[in-house]
């Protein structure tokens, strides 16, 4: 989405915004019925949060992909009620994580700053990092990255979920992005359930006040975590 389009998004809709950043390993290893699984799960996230009211003009959505040799932002943050169809995933390459959050966060930082710069308010964002495996790619670049996004959770100003998919993901990483909680292990291939409960989540959210603190459904977590 160009400048124009987001700013105009925000001078039309004034709504306070849930920005929600997938940051998704579409690696070689997520080939076959893992990417097929994660793709079915975004596209009910999509449907879910267009069908609910207040969720399809406050909850923005960017996608992040690593695989190949180079992150890919798919979208950037929009709102779902211009955007029906989830972004084609495809799995192949490697697994550049430290680049694909690092290009996350600084998308963030520029829509922040969009907010601000036209009077929107937002509440704390959400960083949902998910993956099959180990980070491969320049490791100065995965340092940074969880410098950066340990340093947005003890701030209060950024929302982590790190997942793992599979015995082969490195849970010990991804417990370096998030220091306030640990990082869960998806049950099986239910990504169904767990965008599920991501859209009810943000969709909470959404109704309440920008600051309030909104409790999560940690029973909800059992639906989709191996706990």
């Amino acid at each position: 989405m160009n400048e124009l389009v987001r700013v105009k998004d925000l001078v039309d809709n004034p709504t306070a915004r849930v920005p929600v950043c997938l940051c998704l390993d579409v690696s070689g290893s997520m080939s076959g019925d893992p990417i097929q699984e994660l793709q079915e799960g975004v596209q009910l996230f999509y449907d879910a949060v267009r069908e609910d009211t207040v969720a399809r003009y406050a909850v923005e959505v960017c996608i992040v992909t690593f695989g190949g040799s180079a992150p890919e932002c798919l979208s950037d943050f929009t709102g779902l009620a211009n955007q029906s169809q989830a972004p084609s995933l495809s799995a192949g390459g490697m697994t550049p994580m430290g680049e694909a959050v690092n290009m996350a966060l600084d998308l963030l930082d520029r829509r922040k700053q969009e907010y601000k710069d036209y009077g929107v308010d937002y509440w704390q964002p959400w960083l949902v990092l998910m993956t099959d495996g180990a980070p491969n790619g320049d490791e100065g670049q995965l340092l940074h990255a969880i410098a950066k996004t340990t340093d947005l959770v003890n701030d209060k100003k950024l929302v982590v979920f790190p997942i793992g998919i599979g015995e082969d993901a490195d849970m010990d990483v991804l417990a370096k992005f998030s220091p306030k909680r640990p990082p869960l292990k998806l049950s099986g291939l239910k990504f169904r359930e767990f965008f599920q409960w991501l859209s009810q989540s943000v969709s909470k959210t959404s109704q309440s006040m920008p600051g309030e603190r909104v409790p999560l459904d940690t029973d909800g977590i059992r639906g989709w975590a191996e706990l």
